[in-house]
């Protein structure tokens, strides 16, 4: 058997790759599907989930993400090779409509095989922790961005295109066996391995109809999934948030963060609380001692944690729905070396003194603070049915920034 393609034959590079891509495939939609289910029982806060159940999602994401790089990477060398032979002629060029449609699932094909797994890849980039690609070559991919609209958007585009993908697959193997079947030519038997003895096909042309046709299909695809929301924002945690009362305060937050980083089977998860309100009185004491006061509301709904929002938010967590509301309420202290806040901080129906240090930088009125402490998700009742570090670290990283302006009134 040649390696190389012939007019009327493949050769068995072709045949290697063709197969190679088939198993492929055939392993990363299972993987892919069974992976989703259990991810969707995890992300649902309505679900009590396990340790055990987010350690089976992870692997088999990690599973799915590592062939469907694969995919991607054996894919680009199949279409570099096919670059390279001669295109065997169909052997059913005289019936234009069914060529012209066996032409147009192929581009669909060699387009997914690219499309498909890229954006995944993309979703993967865009998103913090949660299974990693089973590789030493990084996580994360050049121009790509931690970004939440990111990995939606790819996240949506992955979704469509792997219908796409399925479609085109099932098109393609029917299209095969009722070659086999029905018309009983060689077109499935020369792509078997070994050798076959292919008739010479028709005398034919291949424009670029089928190409276009492929690009049609993929843009009513995408039209398609816009019109069904499948690009809207997913996360309804939003819709649990507390609408926080406005606070009077000696000095008013202009501009500020209050963020948290979690620890998810080994990689770091940071996210941000949207709405919070902190009402401060401070004054500057010529020498170490008390210096104020400040009264923190957080709206736990707020939170954006990444494709962990929703499951958050659910009540083996913070129970956003029951416990809408942290509070930090803290005397403030300037010590040798800068500042502290010493206070109860409650979360949930728990509270615990805890100690803030920050540091502070004044120009006129205007103040800008800067401080982080670390907490243990334990003291608090989050995520008691994880009480190992296997899959959510206990540590839990805060981290807060804020200019504020004093008030004159």
């Amino acid at each position: 058997m040649s390696l190389t393609n012939t007019h009327s034959s493949y050769g068995g590079v072709t045949k290697a790759f063709h197969w190679l891509t088939a198993l492929l495939i055939l392993t990363a939609l299972p993987l892919g599907w069974f992976a989703n289910e259990l991810a969707h029982a995890i992300y649902d806060p309505n679900i009590p989930t396990t340790e055990d159940d987010i350690a089976r999602a992870a692997r088999l994401f990690s599973l799915h993400k590592t062939v469907g790089i694969t995919v991607f990477f054996v894919a680009l060398a199949r279409i570099l090779w096919a670059l390279t032979q001669t295109k065997p002629g169909l052997l059913n060029a005289d019936n234009k409509p069914e060529a012209f449609a066996a032409e147009t699932v192929h581009w669909l094909l060699y387009g997914s095989l690219v499309l498909v797994p890229l954006s995944g890849w993309i979703h993967h980039a865009a998103t913090d922790g949660f299974a990693p690609i089973l590789w030493p070559f990084g996580q994360n991919l050049p121009l790509v961005p931690k970004s939440a609209f990111l990995a939606e958007v790819s996240a949506g585009l992955h979704w469509l295109l792997v219908w796409t993908l399925g479609g085109s697959l099932v098109l393609h193997i029917a299209g095969a066996l009722k070659h086999h079947v029905v018309d009983k030519d060689s077109t499935l038997r020369r792509m078997l391995p070994g050798r076959s003895d292919a008739p010479e096909p028709p005398a034919q042309h291949h424009s670029t109809a089928p190409a276009f046709a492929a690009l049609v299909i993929w843009g009513a695809v995408l039209v398609g999934g816009w019109s069904i929301g499948v690009f809207d924002e997913h996360s309804k945690a939003s819709a649990d948030t507390a609408e926080l009362a406005e606070v009077q305060s000696e000095w008013e937050v202009e501009d500020g963060t209050l963020s948290i980083t979690i620890s998810q089977l080994g990689s770091p998860v940071t996210g941000e609380f949207a709405d919070w309100t902190a009402a401060i009185a401070f004054e500057d004491p010529a020498a170490p001692g008390p210096a104020g006061s400040v009264d923190v509301t957080i709206a736990i709904g707020s939170l954006s944690l990444g494709t962990v929002t929703d499951q958050a938010m659910g009540a083996d967590f913070f129970d956003s729905k029951t416990f809408p509301t942290a509070q930090f309420k803290a005397d403030l202290f300037k010590t040798e070396t800068g500042y502290e806040a010493r206070g109860p901080l409650t979360i949930r129906d728990k509270s615990m003194d805890v100690v803030l240090p920050f540091t502070l930088e004044f120009e006129d009125d205007e103040a800008t603070m800067s401080g982080s402490l670390e907490l243990n998700r334990m003291d608090f009742n989050v995520g008691a049915s994880q009480p190992t570090e296997d899959s959510l670290g206990f540590t839990v990283g805060v981290s807060v920034e804020l200019t504020a302006e004093r008030d004159e009134k």
